[in-house]
């Protein structure tokens, strides 16, 4: 199997390119290969140019993806490198999710200026969020406080709390530490009030449909319980429509091991966009049943919402 021309497709932010060389420094040490070997190709995408917006606004999650795919399709990658909470629920026929690497925290980290937590905000603080999900949730504990749009890199929203552009902000802990920077964190923020966005902390790989020598050279790699736990988080996306248009969370977790059997342990959440309702549906069953387990989830919270999914926004 010729390896050594595979080039790696990614956006340019500073956490894109750092989960990049991560992917392929476990890469290129499963081939027997030197790094430089697998080339990085930074394609700026829709989403990246997009700052003055909530995406909701503008085409929801696919932004981030859709030049990456074209450049699958075209040839000029063979794979490309997603933070999976990014990855839309549908994908071209012509991409699929090769898989993902083993997954990190999964929680949201607070950061307040000044090193405030969330319940010490004065009332009538500003918390800068481009998250549909985190500013209902926000809202459901602090309903006093303002919320306004933070878009731009992990750098560029620390320093626009630092400089007290905002009180407040939610990041990624994954990120975070990719990026090296867990120091900002004032807080992490438990899973049972904020449960995360699906996929959050996980890194996915995606390549052209049927492209035998792109899966075969992933293998070594991916991670069998991160992709189990997320057949089930983006199952429960699926039918909500979680197109970053409403407020969805969702985690999945592998229980168990392989000798007695491993199960998924799921939660999932629907929010009113300013936090006044919750929808919440709890399953376990056995991982081989993932899928099936988030579509159940999330038809169980469809029959309780009063006005369907738009009923959300």
């Amino acid at each position: 199997m010729t390896t050594t021309r595979l080039r790696i497709g990614t956006r340019g932010s500073p956490l894109a390119l750092a989960q990049t060389r991560q992917l392929r420094a476990l890469l290129a040490a499963a081939l027997g290969l030197e790094a430089e070997t697998l080339p990085i190709e930074v394609i700026r995408t829709t989403g990246d140019m997009i700052q003055d917006r909530p995406l909701s606004e503008s085409g929801g999650k696919g932004l981030f993806t859709k030049e990456l795919d074209v450049a699958l399709i075209e040839g000029r990658i063979d794979l490309a490198v997603h933070s999976s909470k990014d990855l839309p629920t549908h994908l071209p026929p012509e991409i699929a999710i090769a898989g993902y690497l083993p997954r990190e925290d999964v929680r949201d980290a607070w950061i307040g200026r000044n090193g405030a937590t969330l319940d010490a905000l004065p009332e009538g603080a500003v918390v800068g969020t481009a998250s549909l999900r985190r500013g209902a949730q926000v809202k459901r504990l602090r309903p006093d406080v303002s919320l306004v749009l933070l878009r731009g890199n992990v750098e560029t929203r620390l320093r626009k709390v630092e400089s007290g552009e905002v009180d407040g902000t939610l990041l990624a802990l994954a990120g975070l530490k990719r990026l090296g920077l867990e120091r900002h964190a004032t807080a992490i923020l438990p899973i049972e009030d904020f449960l995360p966005a699906a996929g959050q902390g996980a890194i996915a790989v995606t390549k052209r449909a049927g492209d035998a020598r792109v899966r075969e050279a992933l293998a070594a790699i991916l991670d069998p319980a991160t992709a189990a736990a997320l057949a089930a988080e983006r199952a429960f996306l699926t039918v909500l429509d979680g197109s970053c248009r409403t407020p969805i969370a969702a985690h999945a977790k592998i229980i168990g091991d392989k000798l007695i059997g491993e199960e998924i342990e799921f939660h999932g959440m629907a929010l009113r966009a300013d936090g006044s309702a919750v929808y919440e549906a709890r399953r376990r069953g056995p991982s081989m049943d993932a899928a099936l387990i988030g579509d159940a989830a999330a038809n169980e919270i469809l029959l309780r919402l009063p006005n369907g999914v738009a009923g959300l926004t």
